[in-house]
């Protein structure tokens, strides 16, 4: 049975920090992808009763940021992968501030060391609801991939950054993306 939380709270707060996976959903409004996207590290932070931030480290698209500026509709959801069964969802609306932008550097700080991330997502949850999870097989952690983090050590801030505005200027259904400062004007 399902259990609605009014807050963020100790015990959502604990089952939260045991979990060293979490899935981000958005879509845009009307037609397009739903976007679905595993996270690991420890990317996650509980910044209140109702609002959380998770650190985007980068990846193959844009689309979590392109639905936000669209839409802002963001859900988060926890599974536990042992221990007791449950999963949980977090809904809200989200922003993004990526690394060229105004507020980046702050948020930023929320984080530990993680070279080159690409934005600070924040949401405003205003649905906090568990469930059984039954349906979620066991998983042993054995530890986090170090891919993603090698494949730009070797590139200069400068690399980085172009790499990115190429890459990530449009979401698969065309939204924007990543927006260069000067063109942002």
């Amino acid at each position: 049975m399902s259990k609605i939380y009014e807050t963020i709270d100790d015990k959502v707060t604990a089952f939260i920090a045991a979990q060293k996976m979490f899935f981000v959903a958005t879509a845009p409004s009307g037609h397009g992808h739903v976007n679905l996207s595993p996270k690991g590290h420890d990317t996650f932070r509980i910044l209140g009763p109702h609002e959380v931030a998770y650190l985007d480290l980068g990846g193959s698209g844009i689309e979590t940021v392109a639905h936000l500026r669209q839409n802002g509709r963001i859900t988060f959801m926890f599974c536990a992968m042992d221990g007791p069964a449950k999963i949980l969802r977090l809904y809200g609306k989200g922003h993004a501030v990526c690394f060229d932008e105004p507020g980046f550097a702050e948020k930023r700080a929320l984080f530990g060391e993680f070279p080159k991330a690409r934005a600070v997502i924040t949401a405003r949850i205003s649905r906090i609801q568990d469930s059984c999870g039954w349906g979620v097989p066991l998983y042993e952690f054995k530890g986090e991939r170090d891919q993603l983090l090698r494949y730009n050590e070797h590139r200069t801030d400068a690399e980085w950054r172009e790499r990115r505005y190429a890459s990530n200027a449009l979401s698969i259904d065309g939204l924007p993306g990543l927006i260069r400062p000067e063109e942002a004007e």
